[in-house]
């Protein structure tokens, strides 16, 4: 195994600086990557940690109304900020950058949490709203397998519980022949083993005040058995998203008074049920920056946890600096993207005083003026778990771009564009094709450019597109060490908060299904709480 740097000083050559060794190129990487460092914190032993002895369930299956890796994003961020929410007793959610309301109304529907989403394209927003009038026509449907899929795991846990007891009874039973008077319970991970200990003992002493809560209803559990009436909000929508008591079911008619009475009264409080508990998810369209302002925005802020759902490029960055500046904020949970949109203060020599920048946030890279580059960032995006298992890279379409950038070069003598060509090659039928679309786009003219020409390029570099293959599979296996550096900043800028009691890094979904994998999950001190 590698265990130190002098193992990879021969990678490259110490005068032309060439690689000269890719297995050892692809062992370096390896090492310096996520899951050799051993700083992340495992899902599992968090989600214990927050929960204790209570264990969330979920009912609906979110496969149902959204693609797969959305499905698998929602349904694991989701149990996740549930937890969070739950330990520091909080029922509101900011969701940054919340797209058309996957994440938001799954968690307002699911766990009856007060979501805010805020997205800055109105188009999304609008999208929401429409997404969940659509759901509003199957909701019973989904409510109905909910119930059953509930009613199911609950008899599973109550089976494991029967045979928990008796292996319990068997183990005291066996200790008491052996007189063994101190019976010592299993062990469990606790907030202990992550956090420092005044943070939890508070916290844990604040949720022993707290009745136990059914994760799924948001209704306290008796004997794990909601009732009637928990059963009515369960998985609640947005106010507009089910209607209660619709008119077609019954006639006024051939109710007696007393009945007609209390159709009244559950009216009434249906109404103001609406007004009040059930508006659980609001899309808000606005555009967040590290100096937003959330009172102009969310007028009825309270103590809340920010999330973020594959937040591109400096909104990532932001939303942490977000939870850092405001006091009502008590937790965040945040997977980012698009480092290629990252902007860099040391990128360009030409600093911007009081500018806030996507890269580097902690004060050590600072020091450092450390800079990537685009390059860099562009292959940090890059997926190495999919290629892994056979998802190759597209290496036609990479070379047509390889080519397209020559014949700029060379016949326009452009180097540099604000444009972009966009995704050309599926559109295109042929090389000859992907050129003249190409050209058009970048607003360049295609007339001076015979088709001969355009085949001369392509028949000169055919022959190096192994090369050019080799290349960007050397780019995919670095890329989990650039994605490193990029979460490593935004947890040690965290961890130089003084406000701040746990922070780490969490991998929250499969890489292969979802490769923007990491979530950063921070939790502010008691006394901030």
């Amino acid at each position: 195994s590698c265990t130190d740097d002098d193992t990879f000083s021969n990678v490259f050559c110490e005068n032309s600086k060439k690689l000269i060794n890719a297995h050892l190129f692809a062992l370096a990487a390896k090492y310096y990557s996520l899951s050799s460092l051993g700083v992340c914190t495992p899902l599992e032993d968090l989600l214990e940690a927050l929960r204790g002895d209570n264990q969330g369930t979920t009912g609906i299956k979110t496969d149902e109304f959204m693609n797969n890796k959305k499905s698998h994003e929602v349904q694991m961020m989701s149990e996740l900020v549930d937890s969070i929410a739950n330990y520091c007793g909080i029922k509101q959610v900011i969701d940054i950058g919340s797209g058309k309301g996957y994440l938001s109304s799954f968690l307002s529907m699911q766990y009856n949490l007060k979501v805010y989403g805020i997205d800055s394209s109105n188009t999304n927003t609008n999208g929401a709203h429409e997404r969940n009038r659509k759901l509003k026509k199957h909701w019973r449907a989904y409510q109905s397998r909910g119930r059953a899929n509930l009613n199911s795991q609950r008899l599973e846990k109550a089976k494991e519980r029967s045979v928990e007891r008796e292996l319990k009874c068997k183990a005291v039973h066996e200790k008491a022949l052996n007189n063994d008077s101190s019976l010592q319970s299993q062990e469990q991970v606790t907030l202990q083993d992550l956090v420092p200990c005044d943070f939890t003992a508070v916290a844990a002493s604040e949720t022993r005040k707290t009745p136990e809560v059914d994760l799924v209803g948001g209704t306290q559990s008796e004997d794990s058995k909601p009732s009637e009436e928990a059963l009515a909000v369960l998985h609640v929508l947005p106010a507009d998203a089910v209607e209660l008591f619709p008119s077609s079911q019954f006639n006024n008619g051939q109710l007696c008074e007393e009945e007609k009475a209390q159709r009244k009264m559950a009216s009434l409080k249906a109404k103001a049920s609406k007004s009040s508990e059930s508006n659980l998810y609001f899309p808000v369209t606005s555009c967040i920056t590290a100096e937003t302002e959330l009172n102009d925005i969310i007028t009825d802020l309270q103590d809340c946890v920010m999330v973020g759902l594959h937040t591109c490029g400096d909104l990532a960055a932001n939303t942490l600096r977000i939870f850092t500046n405001k006091p009502e904020i008590k937790a965040v949970c945040s997977v980012g993207c698009c480092y290629h949109l990252l902007s860099e203060q040391f990128e360009n020599q030409e600093e911007c005083q009081g500018e806030v920048w996507g890269f580097p946030m902690c004060q050590y890279l600072k020091d450092k003026s450390w800079c990537c580059g685009r390059n860099a960032r562009m292959s940090a995006c890059l997926a190495l778990e999919r290629v892994a298992v056979g998802q190759m890279l597209p290496t036609e379409s990479l070379f047509y771009r390889a080519v397209l950038q020559v014949i700029i070069e060379e016949m326009y003598g452009v180097t540099k564009s604000d444009r972009h060509v966009g995704k050309i090659f599926s559109k295109s039928s042929s090389f000859i094709d992907y050129v003249r679309k190409s050209l058009k786009k970048l607003e360049l003219d295609d007339s001076k450019l015979p088709d001969s020409c355009i085949m001369d390029y392509y028949e000169k570099y055919k022959h190096r597109m192994n090369e050019l293959e080799a290349f960007n599979m050397l780019r995919v296996v670095l890329a989990p060490c650039i994605e490193v550096l990029m979460l490593l900043d935004r947890l040690c800028y965290l961890k130089e908060q003084d406000s701040i009691a746990w922070s780490g890094l969490v991998k929250l979904f499969d890489p292969v299904k979802s490769p923007r994998c990491y979530a950063i999950v921070a939790l502010k001190k008691q006394s901030c709480l």
